[in-house]
């Protein structure tokens, strides 16, 4: 696969994008991975990286400010106090560069108090209505929140998706951008950019299948 990549940025500009941050990258792709790609975007482009050198980056509390930030906390705090809950332990709101996690359990749970708790939420309903309690409270302040895997849910800016790297490229003049992803499904994580009306999305389910169409692409 990296034979492919360097293969094809002989004839194009390569760059990789994904929601983890820059160290878990580099632990998927190598140490050198800035070296391997033209550009680099972390936590959807968040952070960015244009030939190895830094871009002008974003948070979701640079986006939010500090006020807004706290009321936003000071409410999901008040909210999950209120809860009744069979169990509570501890790290409600847990701050992220890109997002904020909430969980109406506390994310230091055990493997069994986790499982437990995602059969009373599905029972309940617990997220869901926190959820439609926070974009009530909050509609102007132009949020999505995400449900996702068993006890918490993501607070994030709408369009931060994997879309967001793309602002970093509009005025780099590319006739055609290239995206290859697994979960080009509804729902899955690549489908926004995927389905982007600048982005001729390939969907892939393996290295593999990456690797046949960048060879018929780009003749290699």
């Amino acid at each position: 696969m990296k034979q492919t990549l360097a293969d094809t940025r002989k004839k194009c500009v390569i760059g990789f994008v994904g929601g983890s941050d820059f160290v878990k990258q580099q632990e998927q792709l190598g140490e050198n991975a800035l070296d391997m790609f033209d550009f680099c975007f972390s936590e959807n482009g968040l952070t960015a990286y244009r030939q190895g050198k830094e871009l002008p980056g974003n948070s979701f509390l640079k986006f939010l400010g500090e006020d807004r930030y706290a009321r936003l906390v000071n409410f999901c705090l008040r909210y999950i106090a209120d809860l009744e809950l069979p169990q509570k332990r501890g790290t409600f709101v847990e701050f992220r560069n890109g997002m904020v996690n909430i969980s109406p359990i506390g994310r230091s749970c055990t493997r069994e108090e986790r499982n437990n708790y995602e059969k009373f939420d599905l029972e309940h309903k617990i997220r869901e209505k926190f959820v439609e309690a926070l974009e009530k409270e909050f509609p102007d302040y132009g949020l999505k929140y995400s449900i996702g895997g068993q006890i918490s849910f993501d607070v994030f800016p709408i369009g931060w998706d994997k879309t967001y790297c793309l602002r970093h490229i509009k005025d780099e003049g590319f006739k055609t951008i290239h995206f290859f992803g697994d979960k080009s499904f509804k729902g899955g994580n690549d489908y926004e950019i995927y389905t982007h009306p600048d982005v001729a999305g390939h969907a892939v389910n393996s290295p593999v299948d990456t690797e046949a169409i960048l060879k018929d692409l780009f003749k290699l």
